[in-house]
């Protein structure tokens, strides 16, 4: 996490500490951030990075060959504010993605994650659990980032989603009155 405090940080704690509790390792590269996009328009983000073969750390020649998830597993979560919208990025608003790590420190291509966009820590658990296990196969940019996936949404949203929701568009609308100025 940053150390100033953004509208999302309460959000990403509560996911964080869900993941946790579920088992799932998490690397020391997770954060939430306030960044910029072409130079030009601002949006949240969070990145979480998972270390699902447990083999973070490790030299790559020594992963034996095959092991699932060798470099780890990002999920990251932006909220837009629509103004690049008309240029193919995402609606005002929020979104979940995954993408696989590569040896190299780069990741694959990101794939929307099946949720909705405040989705509750357990349906993000429950995400996760599908990514890793194969369930939901990543897309690539040719298919937009669309999952292999036909189950739907999965779980529901958070129950805070309504405050989390106003502090972002109050961020997005500050942010908007700053670009104008």
């Amino acid at each position: 996490m940053t150390t100033r405090t953004l509208p999302h940080d309460p959000y990403f704690t509560a996911v964080c500490d869900a993941l946790t509790a579920a088992g799932q390792e998490l690397t020391a590269h997770c954060w939430t951030d306030d960044g910029e996009t072409r130079g030009t328009y601002c949006y949240l983000t969070a990145v979480i990075t998972l270390d699902p073969s447990g083999t973070a750390g490790e030299w790559r020649e020594d992963i034996p060959a095959g092991t699932p998830w060798p470099c780890g597993l990002l999920l990251l979560w932006e909220w837009h504010t629509g103004i690049e919208a008309d240029q193919g990025e995402p609606d005002r608003g929020p979104v979940w993605l995954f993408a696989e790590l590569k040896a190299d420190g780069s990741n694959e291509y990101p794939t929307w994650l099946p949720v909705e966009g405040y989705a509750s820590p357990a349906a993000i658990v429950e995400a996760a659990r599908k990514v890793i296990a194969r369930e939901i196969g990543a897309g690539h940019f040719h298919n937009g980032g669309q999952p292999q996936w036909d189950g739907g949404i999965i779980g529901d949203t958070w129950d805070r989603h309504a405050e989390l929701d106003a502090a972002c568009e109050a961020w997005g609308t500050e942010e908007a009155e700053e670009a104008a100025s």
